[in-house]
């Protein structure tokens, strides 16, 4: 069985997290984060008192701890998701679907956009969690390893099917079954976050790019390449390029891909290692070709007819950020019938067309071209049946994986 580690992160870890907070997925507003400049950074205090708390390791539990359920005498439900991360009105103060479900329902959301990276947000609720107490929120939004270690912990709640119906029917097939969450008994995905290859038509200049391979071994684009400072999107993609399924690779799989990386590095083919500044140059054309989110593609096709992107032959990787109900929430079914409300296809469609992430729920398409065409048939944002078959996951990790893979992928990208 898997033991607590001390109460502190490793180098790797806090490396990896300032990486994030300079210029990674943490750095910037989901919404705005194209609107900012390249390269800049945001000022997140509190690194060192991350340190202190740390990430206790992920242990064997049974599920979560319930509180005495207090939805039907308290028409409330509290909940916490990243910053711009929903749909908003035109004067930027009111959440239209959140009032529609308010206006359904008659149960009011005290909604809070407080999480700004996963670990920074864990240091806040890891107090109240490990002393069995109520963190004051009823849903939270965790990105992938960070949902599968409060689910191990047993700091989250085994979420009720019977209040689920249009999740449990509508969530998307690519989603439905995590290594880290089988059947999505503790969580239900929020948005889908595609990792897939960007590239600058004008800067290509008629090279053929098709897969990672050709970014990383073709000489007409050296120097001119960029990969992700994110351990699990780059080295995910590797894997599946060098024919490793992300799912099930091993430490010597990892450290051949880690090879492969070094030997493109070695040669000049890589530019630089970056996060969200990216955008700046694949725009620009520094970057002719390079790993990237989706999200930020649709932007950036849209501002840019240059700008294209393309699924590797060998499949792209795909991550999610996730619901949750945490240990002792008073409003456990409220919480509920407001995770199964955004399984409808028209709140949907809403979220989707203002947010621009991978859509995770099924049968959207008809009520989403109604608000935005384009989105509609992006399959950056709904992906079809097709594009769905080539999504990969990076499989969850123990805790002295993390610490050893983060310590040689931060050698490699020279974090």
């Amino acid at each position: 069985m898997e033991q607590y580690e001390p109460d502190r992160l490793s180098p790797a870890q806090e490396a990896a997290i300032r990486r994030s907070f300079r210029n990674g997925r943490a750095a910037l507003s989901r919404r705005s984060l194209l609107r900012a400049s390249a390269g800049g950074a945001l000022a997140v205090g509190g690194l060192g008192a991350l340190s202190a708390c740390g990430i206790p390791a992920a242990g064997n539990t049974q599920g979560g701890v319930s509180a005495e359920d207090h939805s039907k005498e308290e028409k409330t439900v509290s909940f916490s998701n990243w910053t711009e991360y929903m749909d908003v009105d035109d004067s930027g103060r009111k959440h239209p679907t959140l009032d529609a479900f308010t206006r359904r329902t008659g149960i009011k959301v005290k909604y809070t956009e407080d999480i700004n990276d996963n670990t920074e947000f864990f240091g806040k609720i890891k107090p109240q969690l490990a002393a069995g107490q109520d963190t004051g929120r009823d849903i939270i939004v965790l990105t992938d390893w960070l949902a599968a270690r409060l689910i191990r912990l047993g700091w989250v709640q085994k979420l009720d099917p019977a209040n689920l119906p249009h999740a449990f029917a509508n969530l998307s097939p690519q989603f439905r079954s995590p290594d880290w969450d089988p059947g999505r008994a503790y969580s239900y995905p929020w948005q889908g976050i595609a990792t897939v290859i960007a590239y600058n038509k004008k800067a290509l200049d008629g090279v053929e790019v098709r897969t990672l391979s050709d970014l990383l071994d073709n000489p007409k684009l050296k120097g001119r390449v960029g990969l992700l400072t994110e351990m699990r999107d780059t080295m995910g993609l590797t894997l599946l390029d060098m024919g490793k399924e992300p799912e099930k690779f091993t430490a010597d799989d990892y450290d051949a891909a880690l090879a492969r990386l070094q030997k493109a590095v070695d040669k000049g083919q890589i530019r630089r290692f970056t996060g969200n500044d990216y955008t700046a140059d694949i725009s620009k054309g520094d970057f002719a070709a390079c790993v990237a989110w989706a999200g930020d593609v649709v932007q950036l096709k849209a501002d840019n007819p240059d700008i294209d992107f393309l699924i590797p032959d060998s499949g792209y990787m795909m991550s999610s950020d996730n619901l949750l109900v945490p240990n002792k929430a008073r409003h456990k079914a409220n919480a509920e019938r407001l995770i199964d409300y955004y399984f409808e296809p028209r709140a949907a469609a809403e979220l989707a067309a203002y947010i621009n992430f991978v859509c995770p729920v099924e049968g959207v398409k008809g009520e989403l071209a109604k608000i935005d065409e384009d989105a509609a048939n992006n399959p950056l944002i709904l992906p079809d049946k097709a594009m769905q078959a080539k999504s990969r996951a990076f499989r969850s990790l123990s805790s002295e994986e993390e610490t050893a893979f983060e310590e040689k992928f931060a050698k490699l990208t020279g974090a």
